[in-house]
């Protein structure tokens, strides 16, 4: 059985494993198989890379984060300057498509708006600026618009997952209710469950997923 005390020195040594993350900076506590993080860090990217991190040790349930990113003065943005770097950087993105995306910029937080097709196209978006000197963090309010028909939508996704070789597809269930997806059952670990997730964000039709999938 996995106890709290081995999975918070997995953590730890996940941590201690990623190159761009400094482990001393990031406080580690496990309670029933949850993790909070806490600290300061220096980019939003290492901020996520550290919750990534976490999610992908076997036994974790779920992760509470609090770290705080926190810029050196060489480093400090203004809102205008992050915004002119932020639209430059949707503008060449080949993934996110012209003209679909407002953002707002305000003490470092991003703040992004609009109406797109894909989910892909959602995450490019988000992913396009989140490694901008100078932004604490990204707020990706992005809704989807698909006009497929999610008819067999639930087959699409169960047939993925069954070939996903990270993916356990006999212990989840999958529901559809237009285009919204739910997932139940029983991962082995939140990397799978994230995983699942993804895999059914993928599918034609699908604007949102209720994962409530459980880590045994």
């Amino acid at each position: 059985m996995t106890t709290d005390l081995s999975i918070k020195e997995n953590v730890l040594e996940e941590l201690q494993w990623q190159p761009n993350i400094d482990e001393t900076q990031i406080g580690v506590i496990v309670r029933d198989g949850i993790v909070t993080l806490s600290g300061i860090v220096d980019s939003y990217v290492k901020k996520q890379e550290a919750e990534m991190a976490a999610r992908s040790v076997v036994g974790v349930k779920g992760v509470a984060e609090d770290i705080e990113v926190k810029y050196g003065t060489t480093s400090v943005k203004s809102d205008t300057e992050i915004a002119t770097a932020a639209v430059n950087a949707l503008k060449w993105n080949v993934s996110v498509p012209e003209n679909k995306i407002q953002l707002q910029v305000d003490n470092g937080w991003v703040y992004l708006n609009g109406e797109v097709d894909w989910d892909f196209e959602k995450n490019a978006a988000k992913k396009a600026i989140e490694n901008l000197t100078g932004v604490r963090y990204v707020m990706n309010n992005i809704v989807l618009k698909n006009t497929v028909n999610p008819i067999d939508i639930k087959e699409k996704i169960k047939k993925a997952f069954e070939r996903s070789a990270d993916i356990d597809a006999g212990n989840i269930t999958v529901k559809a209710d237009g285009h919204t997806i739910k997932l139940t059952g029983k991962v082995r670990s939140m990397k799978e469950k994230d995983k699942a997730k993804t895999t059914a964000y993928y599918a034609p039709g699908v604007w949102r997923v209720e994962n409530e999938l459980e880590v045994e």
